[in-house]
């Protein structure tokens, strides 16, 4: 039997961690894990049993994440992409059909915005998907929320844990088609610090002659079940491209039909105390048009909401960035800027989401001759890296310097992009129910 100098620094390495566990106070090795990623506390639950126990214990979970939302380094962001043989745009959302990939990475969210890791959502439950392919509703704590609902409604939810490898594929929701008739739905993710649990919110707007009324259902995560939450008074719809879970609430961009046209509004739910609550859009936003795409985010600190505006008519579109800068408080909202479509194909840039430096990701959709280098914006821009023929290409925008940079993750071919915020953990370690693949 060769032994290589590679076996032999792994057996050291694994005596030193077996001699540290029997040696060191239990208190010093606790805060000597809470320092570790994800990947290495994985390999030390195989150490002793005692360890094992330590990191799988719920107070350790959670005061993981904590440690890591203080690290600036472990931020990464999630970028979904599909491509197909065909595509479709309905209510701001690219449908793809005779899917031919779909590709799921983290990149760190650093200068060169490098590649993390590709990942792969199981191949098992993927074959009960309806839909062709799968939608990230939200990322929190490390676990991403998906959704089997472009373009068709359907009733398969997952909460996916990529950094551990672990499943749940929720049970079917109490309102459906069969039980109410027609519906809109959307849906939100977030995190209940009350009861320390994980839940998925589902808003329902009824088809009944018209606007109906509009229902509720929470899934929790401990207890694996739906529970209805009332409804929400008066009457609204939501515009079901987004959702943004901040201060333990999520919020979705909606309006409510009157005699003069739509009234634009946030919609939040407190995740803790099960209450909605409303917060109005820019007033310069609120009684518009029906042309208005509205998409929210979470700021750049994390503190509070930032919102999309676009109008999507060709002769006179726009896209608008625009923050809260004091959360709740409604004449905090502040434009960073506006963007303006350019080339003959009058195309605008869509907002994703905000970096921590302040930045927003820019996905940049059609042929590369739809957009000048050094302005895509109202305002003068430069424009730093190359464009490339592309269906999809994401850009960094910095609203005070001016400047765009290309991040390099493009794709020719790929009619769908996603982004959302990322952070590894190890939810779902001791969660009942959830399967390892």
């Amino acid at each position: 039997m060769n032994v290589t100098q590679e076996d032999i620094t792994k057996g050291m390495q694994e005596l030193n961690f077996k001699a540290m566990a029997l040696s060191f106070p239990q208190e010093i090795i606790h805060e000597i894990l809470l320092r570790l990623p994800v990947k290495s506390l994985i390999k030390c639950t195989s150490v002793c049993k005692a360890w094992r126990s330590m990191i799988m214990n719920k107070s350790f979970i959670r005061a993981h994440i904590s440690q890591i939302n203080n690290m600036n380094d472990s931020h990464l962001f999630l970028v979904h992409r599909v491509s197909g043989r065909e595509s479709s745009t309905s209510s701001h959302r690219a449908n793809v059909s005779e899917v031919t990939e779909e590709v799921y990475s983290l990149h760190y969210d650093n200068q060169a915005f490098d590649e993390y890791a590709k990942i792969e959502f199981p191949i098992a439950p993927k074959q009960e998907v309806l839909n062709e392919h799968l939608r990230v509703v939200g990322t929190c704590d490390g676990l991403i929320c998906l959704a089997d609902d472009m373009p068709c409604y359907c009733y398969n939810f997952f909460i996916w844990n990529p950094a551990i490898r672990k499943l749940v594929t929720l049970p079917r929701p109490g309102i459906t088609f069969r039980t109410h008739g027609g519906y809109d739905a959307s849906i939100g993710f977030g995190f209940d610090a009350n009861t320390n649990d994980y839940k998925i919110v589902r808003v329902v707007t009824l088809q009944h002659e018209g606007v109906g009324p509009t229902l509720a259902e929470v899934y929790s995560l401990a207890t694996g079940s739906w529970t209805s939450v009332g409804s929400v008074t008066p009457s609204c719809q939501l515009i079901r491209a987004s959702q943004a879970f901040v201060n333990g609430a999520l919020h979705w961009p909606a309006r409510r039909w009157t005699d003069y046209g739509s009234n634009y509004f946030i919609l939040t739910f407190e995740v803790g105390s099960k209450l909605f609550h409303e917060i109005q859009v820019p007033k310069s936003l609120i009684k518009y048009n029906y042309h208005l795409g509205l998409w929210l985010s979470i700021s750049g600190d994390g503190k509070s909401i930032a919102l999309f505006s676009m109008d999507n008519r060709c002769e006179d579109s726009f896209l608008e960035i625009w923050v809260m800068k004091e959360y709740g408080m409604e004449e905090s909202w502040t434009k960073l800027v506006t963007l303006g479509p350019q080339g003959p194909e009058r195309l605008l840039p869509r907002a994703s989401c905000f970096r921590k430096n302040g930045e927003v990701l820019l996905i940049l959709s059609g042929a590369r001759e739809a957009f000048s280098m050094g302005s895509i914006l109202s305002n003068q821009y430069t424009f730093y890296g190359h464009r490339t023929k592309s269906n999809h290409e994401l850009v960094s925008l910095d609203h005070v310097s001016k400047t765009i940079k290309n991040l390099g993750i493009s794709g020719e071919g790929y009619q769908y992009c996603n982004v959302d915020s990322y952070k590894e953990s190890l939810v779902l370690s001791d969660q009942t129910g959830a399967v390892s693949y």
